[in-house]
């Protein structure tokens, strides 16, 4: 299996900024075989997909409510996937998830073969 270890949370203002990173351990798996996704969980709220990207980094899928101010990118030579999160709403307080998969087509539907433990994000009015 591979092991996703997420980092960057935190405390945040209304309208500030995070980076997120997730980072694959292990030798026999790399991340930079497969598709990343990035989901957020709020307590009592189903999990929801936000951004994914393709192995290559070549494609980036979006959730709606997140476009023109998140951004996904990897650095495959780091074996690192990042969300820079930018103009955060409070509404956007959860817990911040990666995942991976062979494919990016599951990640939209919120469905992945490895899940990270997740990082706290909290956005403060």
């Amino acid at each position: 299996q591979v092991q996703l270890v997420e980092s960057g949370g935190g405390l945040v203002q209304a309208g500030g900024s995070l980076r997120l990173s997730c980072a694959a351990s292990g030798r026999s798996y790399r991340l930079y075989d497969m598709a990343v996704g990035w989901f957020r969980q709020a307590p009592g709220k189903d999990r929801e997909f936000v951004a994914a990207i393709t192995s290559s980094g070549g494609s980036t899928v979006y959730s709606n409510s997140v476009k023109g101010r998140f951004t996904i990118s990897r650095d495959n030579a780091k074996n690192t996937v990042y969300l820079q999160m930018n103009s955060l709403k409070t509404e956007e307080t959860a817990v911040y998830i990666c995942a991976a998969d062979s494919r990016i087509t599951r990640l939209p539907n919120t469905e992945a073969t490895y899940w990270g433990q997740g990082t706290q994000v909290t956005v403060s009015s």
